[in-house]
């Protein structure tokens, strides 16, 4: 559990660093002064769902073979159709509280190796910019420069980001987040 609370801050930190520009910054006050919430994720999920009620909708997902164990048996994987290959989505939840407070994850392809470079993580991150679109209708993505991970994109749907941004070749890593409950200490400084 350590571990994953040091890596979510480390993915928090590093999306709030990814851009401080007014475009980033004013579209969060923007989302955030229309006191809309959207705490809906994907296969009925959402932030602030209890542990439990995701421990069960994982396990009837599971049980209808639309989801099974992922990454070292550590994330629930889920096949995406609509990506231009065959591939995955692996998520697993920060909880707080007993409460999901975001979602992380990575997609990837099934068929990337070395060699076909078209199925590296920077085409990868244009597929999934699509399918998250679909997912979550309203805004679309913005481009942002992170100073750790070059070229990401965000999200913003009134208290929802979605960040996507490159891990490595062959993974995009996902971060849904609720802007209205993150630590004040993981907040951007001029946010505070």
């Amino acid at each position: 559990m350590k571990i994953r609370t040091f890596t979510y801050c480390l993915l928090v930190l590093a999306v709030c660093a990814c851009n401080s520009g007014s475009n980033y910054q004013g579209t969060i006050d923007a989302e955030l002064a229309t006191g809309i919430r959207n705490d809906s994720l994907f296969l009925g999920l959402s932030l602030g769902m209890a542990e439990k009620d995701f421990f069960t909708v994982c396990w009837d997902l599971n049980k209808e073979g639309l989801t099974k164990e992922g990454f070292s048996n550590m994330t629930v994987q889920y096949k995406l159709e609509d990506l231009q290959e065959e591939g995955y989505y692996d998520f697993y939840p920060f909880f707080e509280n007993g409460k999901i407070k975001s979602m992380t994850g990575f997609t990837h392809y099934k068929a990337w190796s070395p060699w076909r470079k078209d199925l590296w993580s920077d085409h990868l991150i244009e597929d999934c910019r699509g399918v998250f679109e679909k997912w979550f209708p309203g805004n679309s993505f913005f481009s942002i420069k992170s100073p750790t991970y070059g070229k990401a994109y965000v999200k913003i749907d009134g208290n929802r980001r979605i960040v996507l941004y490159i891990n490595d070749d062959q993974k995009v890593n996902v971060l849904i987040s609720d802007l209205t409950n993150l630590d004040e200490i993981l907040k951007p400084k001029d946010q505070k």
